[in-house]
């Protein structure tokens, strides 16, 4: 549900992941999230996902007229991209190239356009910090199309792997996961790490919005009260004078 693209005034993107089913296990709650985002990032079928999810996913998302990315993560279903893997830099370049082709493809073939890649859990975090993760991620986003944008967390390698390769990036903050005095995210093994509680989610996406940092915000799909969240996100933005659109200036209007 972009916003005007004419509105004045700051603006700010409104990310969710989504896609991340499987089979007859449901995960998430993509329709009520996808009513309020301006941008999805859909598993791309090594962490979560399926044939048949990701293609239901993309068309109600084409239809929404949303932003669409690719959301890769290390081949890990059984702990849903949430645990390290080893993989070697040509190992993990080469699956993250996979993903995002098969991911561009179908959007294609279904309507749409890929806009941007997010890497998805541990490979997200990881990338971060370790320059040589990173570096793989963007060299495979820049091999597959250098017009493709890059999300990432502010100041991260991940970021400045992008801008070595040449590629656009936007730096992204989360409305639900609570952040240690560096910046660093909570690790989901902590207590807190999760803000469940829509009026401190939409206070804290706010905050970010205002410190002009981050270009766009995400609520993750897995999140208990997701909807009720990201409803209450919007709505605070709003309130708060900014225009809920997508960040990459090729995604629908």
């Amino acid at each position: 549900m972009p916003s005007d693209p004419g509105a004045r005034g700051p603006s700010i993107d409104l990310n969710a992941d989504v896609g991340e089913g499987f089979g007859p296990w449901p995960m998430g709650h993509d329709e009520a999230l996808m009513a309020v985002a301006s941008t999805v990032n859909i598993a791309c079928g090594f962490h979560a996902g399926d044939p048949v999810v990701i293609s239901k996913t993309i068309e109600a998302a084409v239809l929404a007229r949303l932003a669409i990315g690719a959301h890769p993560g290390y081949p890990d279903r059984e702990g849903f991209g949430r645990r390290e893997l080893v993989m070697s830099p040509a190992e993990l370049e080469a699956s993250i190239l996979y993903q995002v082709a098969a991911i561009a493809g179908m959007v294609e073939a279904l309507g749409g356009k890929l806009v941007h890649v997010k890497a998805h859990g541990a490979l997200y975090n990881r990338a971060a910090v370790d320059a040589g993760i990173a570096g793989a991620i963007a060299r495979a986003v820049r091999q597959f199309s250098p017009d493709l944008v890059l999300f990432g967390p502010p100041r991260s390698e991940l970021l400045a792997a992008a801008e070595a390769v040449g590629l656009r990036s936007a730096a992204e903050g989360f409305a639900d996961r609570a952040y240690e005095a560096d910046g660093s995210l909570r690790s989901r093994r902590r207590e807190g790490a999760l803000l469940t509680d829509p009026a401190a989610a939409a206070a804290q996406a706010v905050a970010l919005a205002r410190a002009g940092q981050v270009q766009t915000l995400c609520v993750h799909s897995d999140t208990p009260g997701a909807p009720e969240i990201a409803r209450a996100v919007r709505s605070a933005l709003e309130a708060a004078g900014f225009a809920v659109q997508p960040v990459a200036v090729d995604a629908p209007g």
